[in-house]
């Protein structure tokens, strides 16, 4: 058995743990921080405290969700160079840029203004408050934009060439941004993260009102 297991299959199976503990906390932190901004937008409107005691509920498990996410995503980072160094060398001067893009406008979106999010509610005001949250929001899903992009064009790669070294380069950004199977994966992605979300908070709502039926932050949870 152990006869098979050669360097290609080991590295397949490292980076399938990594990649498959990682994804538990995107998947659930894009749903996660667009139900942040519907409660604050609806505490803001109607003044009910049950959803601002909602918002500080959920918005502890984010802080916790975010913060493992980052984590995982570095050492997942790693493993592009050691365990695919060579895909990583040809494909490269496409996915390079793709992924910094995605640090530099939606993960730099969301860490700077994760801060305001977390403690600044008391301290900013509540409209410039909301409007963090919603930059964090933002931030999420144009993470999921890019990520999704690089990974569609793995599988259905377009608008490259091939330059004498033999390494992938792009020829239209347009073309390997939005790739045949972007749109739809992308659709895919963010539908499953916010059912993800759905099924989480509708649990913990259940929970709390098999514990106590008269729960109303619950009963607002659950519905």
């Amino acid at each position: 058995m152990f006869d098979h297991l050669d360097p290609v299959i080991l590295a397949r199976i490292q980076f399938a743990f990594t990649v498959s503990f990682h994804f538990i906390f995107p998947s659930f932190s894009i749903g996660l921080a667009s139900y942040l901004a519907v409660l604050e937008g609806l505490w803001l409107k109607t003044g009910k405290s049950v959803y601002l005691d909602l918002f500080k509920y959920w918005l502890k498990i984010f802080a916790v969700v975010f913060a493992m996410g980052v984590v995982s995503g570095i050492v997942m980072s790693y493993q592009f160079g050691t365990n695919w160094s060579v895909f990583s060398d040809k494909a490269g001067p496409v996915i390079g840029p793709l992924m910094a893009y995605e640090v530099l406008t939606a993960f730099f979106l969301e860490a700077g203004f994760l801060g305001v999010m977390l403690f600044g509610r008391i301290r900013v005001g509540e409209k410039l408050h909301f409007f963090a949250t919603l930059m964090v929001a933002a931030g999420t899903f144009m993470s999921a934009f890019w990520i999704l992009s690089v990974n569609s064009w793995m599988q259905t790669p377009a608008g490259y060439g091939m330059n004498a070294e033999g390494q992938f380069i792009v020829e239209s950004w347009w073309a390997v941004i939005f790739n045949p199977s972007f749109p739809y994966r992308l659709v895919h992605m963010v539908l499953a993260a916010y059912l993800t979300t759905a099924f989480v908070v509708g649990a913990v709502g259940a929970l709390h009102l098999l514990r106590d039926r008269t729960n109303q932050v619950a009963r607002v949870m659950f519905s």
